[in-house]
């Protein structure tokens, strides 16, 4: 072992932060409140916060909301004043296309910022775009740190635009500003349906487009529009489909329909008045008034979602449901045959941040030749059980395997394929990353040929919620 190495593992043994300002940030009065917040929300949800797996996250939580809401503390003209440069062959007044002061567009901007409804990230696409005007250009790089100050806060897409348009506008004085968005937002499962009917489609993620536009675009007829809206058809973006305000108000965020909460229902909120005290004193914590018209009901939504996954809502689900194989007529035990149910779909919350991950498992098992099937009604179930709880995947894949295994008496394969919400929301903040699990029992655990042939099965590509 090489000297690097060794100090590595001092470091790993002593618990070394790879993270300097992670000791300043846990002393932080705001952090240390959020944390609080977070501890009555798991103790509200039967976890116990001692737990090995729950004990470090209510800092995680509060260290992810705080990084999510770093905007509250971020200012435009701190990013925008120090870019500004002239460019001498800009003409003096109003900019126009085709030439001197042309359009100048940066496309495809990655963000993500918290739904002010129910607190869940949701997925932003950015374009943004301006006409210089006074002989003087901005750093194309400023475009989208000005637009992630305003993406971190909580925030609904109409909104989102509107104040990225108008803060540009205001720190560069160009002729015009254009902001298009992409918005994608993650969509409510219900637990109670899924149980009752297995094959069940959860409802389609909810995806809006919005656009705000000053000076030459404030108009949305003017004619600064066609050459953006040009460019963004290149990148499959057809402004034509942007609805109007008060569409997008009543049809973007899933909290507001109360149907789509299942397990968390408006009696369950009522009766635990701490937790929605507890997520609004988070939202004071990370700067907002949590008596803002648009925040009002969002702590209640918080819980609601929250209360889907807590395990005595689904404890008794699975109970006396034990079926063993059955032959279909003459069977042979001396050869086996795989079976395999693919694409069963899956919601969860990672107990290490409390946000969303989900996904779809897929099941092969080994069984004598001539039984029958587990039917697949009975493994969605099983999925949907130990999905809807505070989970971790790599767990999740082997309760899902072990369970498979121990009412049908098989040699058992679980591929679990996941999008986690904490890889866009926090740390790297990677869009369109997957994870992938396994876990394997009996022959697939020593005979490398049954498992390539059980992964053959699976489809090449999985859905997903990213744009």
């Amino acid at each position: 072992m090489g000297s690097g190495e060794g100090h590595f593992c001092i470091e790993l043994e002593n618990g070394t932060k790879l993270g300097g300002n992670d000791l300043g940030l846990e002393k932080e009065p705001k952090t240390v409140a959020i944390e609080d917040a977070v501890r009555v929300l798991l103790q509200g949800l039967g976890e116990d916060i001692n737990r090995d797996g729950i004990k470090k996250t209510p800092f995680r939580v509060a260290k992810a909301l705080r990084d999510g809401t770093r905007g509250y503390e971020q200012k435009v003209k701190d990013i925008v004043q120090g870019a500004l440069f002239p460019e001498v062959g800009l003409h003096d007044g109003v900019g126009h296309a085709g030439g001197a002061g042309g359009l100048v567009i940066v496309r495809d901007l990655d963000f993500f910022s918290y739904c002010e409804s129910c607190l869940l990230p949701f997925q932003v696409k950015c374009n943004v775009g301006y006409v210089p005007s006074g002989q003087r250009v901005v750093g194309l790089s400023k475009l989208s740190r000005v637009a992630d100050i305003f993406a971190k806060r909580l925030q609904d897409p109409q909104r989102l635009a509107d104040e990225v348009c108008s803060a540009l506008h205001l720190g560069i004085n160009p002729a015009g500003v254009a902001v298009v968005l992409q918005c994608l937002h993650i969509p409510f499962p219900n637990p109670e349906s899924v149980f009752h009917h297995h094959d069940s489609k959860h409802q389609g993620w909810i995806k809006v487009l919005v656009s705000s536009g000053s000076g030459v675009f404030e108009n949305e007829n003017a004619e600064a529009w066609g050459d953006y809206t040009g460019l963004l058809k290149f990148r499959g973006v057809t402004v034509e489909k942007i609805p109007t305000r008060d569409t997008m108000r009543k049809s973007w965020c899933p909290s507001h329909g109360s149907s789509l909460l299942g397990n968390g229902s408006s009696e369950a909120v009522a009766a635990n008045p701490g937790m929605v005290a507890a997520v609004a004193s988070i939202l004071g914590s990370l700067g907002e008034d949590p008596l803002r018209k648009e925040l009002e009901e969002t702590p209640g939504h918080f819980v609601r979602w929250l209360m889907n996954f807590q395990n005595t809502k689904l404890e008794m689900k699975l109970n006396g449901i034990k079926t063993l194989l059955k032959p279909n007529g003459e069977c042979s035990h001396n050869h086996q045959q795989m079976h395999s149910e693919l694409n069963l779909s899956f919601w969860s919350q990672c107990e290490h941040h409390l946000l969303p991950f989900h996904g779809v498992v897929h099941i092969g098992y080994l069984c004598p030749q001539g039984f029958n099937p587990i039917e697949k009604s009975l493994l969605q179930s099983i999925v949907h059980f130990y999905g809807f709880k505070l989970q971790v995947q790599e767990r999740l894949t082997r309760q899902i395997a072990e369970t498979v295994s121990s009412i049908s008496g098989c040699d058992t394969m679980v591929v679990v394929e996941a999008y986690h919400t904490c890889m866009i929301s926090r740390g790297i903040e990677k869009f369109g990353s997957n994870t992938a699990t396994i876990a394997v029992l009996g022959r697939f655990s020593i005979d490398p040929a049954a498992r390539a042939m059980f992964l053959e099965r699976i489809p090449k590509s999985a859905t997903s919620g990213i744009l």
